[in-house]
């Protein structure tokens, strides 16, 4: 196979600049990623790496190194993996070899995905999660040795755990535990181990039970709102976005899961897309419903059917719902309302739309089908708001002589 020169791999830029422009790339975008892979092809010819030789993780390393040589922050890299993945596509170079191991492991992930999805019935993003858990648990097990899960005992599930949580202090996540039972119930399932490991995964203490739902107030909320709305480059968006989850109560994945057919124009409603495959219809309230048009017509622009888009090219659909999070943080600091706690996620408009109605007299029951609750445990949390509720069933303060 012969080394990579710029003359051999100079018509393929060119065939992958016409991939970005159909992506909507901008021109200066692109002229900018051409020097960028001027410089990887400069830096492949020089280490004399042929075709065969060429993977897409070692032409990242490759960009990393010459990064931090001239002290530039990554801007690359991502790039040069997709330039590889073009070659790959292409028939250029080769596509790489996968060993008996990473063999293994990809037919146990898409047999324990396909267990999540027809079995219990998770979601795409939850199914990515459990599988995160289970790789690093193998990996932290085996590491370069062959993965032989029937050796797999209860001591290593707690040495696992004892170094999730010993990174750091306090440890919040408790859905490490949760996913490592999934994945052990699977294997016993399946016949892969001969007890059922879940038993022995030790609970993480998790005490959020005690604590009030952290909320905002209606003007701190409208003040949000009114911030995030004047934001000349993609105020529509961002304001449409967070004003389903502040009048309708949409967790944040179920904001960027919105496609442009769920909306009903004329009935005036909203397929919700939630949890668990549920789907529920809501009722658009009018400033929903005039902030989601202003937002299609003036700003959004994409081939894909999802309504929330991001605004650079190629204009597709968000990965997780973290772009809501970072909206409400940029809002809090330019407005200067004070968080309800050190971390707050979007999630705090759910709850400040569920205190707001139990302030103004709503049942738990409307809270709970306003929320979309499966659960009155999950609404039960909300009662603790309920100040006039629990006075009357409070008992009187016991005075001298009483028992």
């Amino acid at each position: 196979m012969p080394k990579i020169t710029h003359a051999s791999l100079d018509h393929h830029i060119g065939t992958f600049m016409v991939r970005l422009a159909a992506e909507n790339y901008k021109p200066r975008t692109m002229k900018t990623y051409r020097v960028l892979l001027n410089r990887l092809v400069s830096l492949i010819e020089a280490a004399g790496i042929s075709l065969a030789d060429i993977a897409v993780e070692r032409a990242a390393d490759l960009v990393r190194s010459d990064e931090r040589k001239r002290r530039e922050p990554n801007k690359c890299q991502n790039i040069a993996r997709r330039f590889v993945t073009h070659l790959i596509e292409s028939g250029v170079v080769p596509a790489p070899i996968a060993t008996p191991g990473q063999i293994a492991r990809e037919t146990l992930r898409f047999d324990y995905e396909d267990y999540l999805l027809r079995q219990r019935g998770l979601s795409p993003r939850t199914i990515y999660h459990c599988w995160r858990f289970a790789d690093r648990f193998l990996d932290h097990r085996f590491s370069d040795r062959e993965t032989d899960l029937a050796a797999i005992s209860p001591t290593d599930v707690v040495s696992f755990l004892q170094h999730l949580v010993g990174r750091k202090a306090p440890y919040r996540d408790k859905s490490a535990a949760t996913h490592l039972r999934t994945f052990f119930q699977y294997l016993f399932q399946r016949g892969v181990t001969g007890t059922n490991l879940a038993l022995s995964v030790p609970t993480v203490a998790h005490r959020w039970d005690t604590r009030l739902p952290r909320f905002l107030s209606p003007e701190q909320i409208e003040a949000l709102l009114a911030c995030v709305r004047d934001n000349p480059k993609h105020g529509l968006r961002d304001h449409a976005m967070l004003l389903l989850m502040a009048r309708l109560g949409l967790r944040a994945p179920e904001v960027i899961a919105v496609r442009l057919e769920d909306i009903d124009w004329r009935a005036g409603e909203l397929l919700v897309r939630g949890k668990g495959h549920r789907h529920d219809r809501l009722p658009i309230p009018s400033d929903v419903g005039e902030a989601v048009a202003r937002y299609i017509r003036q700003e959004r622009v994409s081939a894909s059917r999802t309504l929330f888009v991001s605004l650079r090219a190629p204009n597709g659909p968000f990965k997780n719902g973290q772009v809501i999070n970072d909206i409400l943080k940029d809002a809090f600091a330019a407005t200067g309302v004070t968080p309800p706690g050190p971390y707050v996620g979007s999630h705090v408009l759910r709850h400040s739309l569920a205190t707001n109605m139990v302030r103004n007299g709503a049942s738990l029951d409307e809270i709970g089908d306003m929320l979309r609750h499966r659960s009155r445990a999950s609404t039960m949390i909300y009662a603790k708001l309920d100040i006039d509720g629990l006075r009357s069933i409070a008992k009187p303060w016991p005075t001298a002589g009483e028992a």
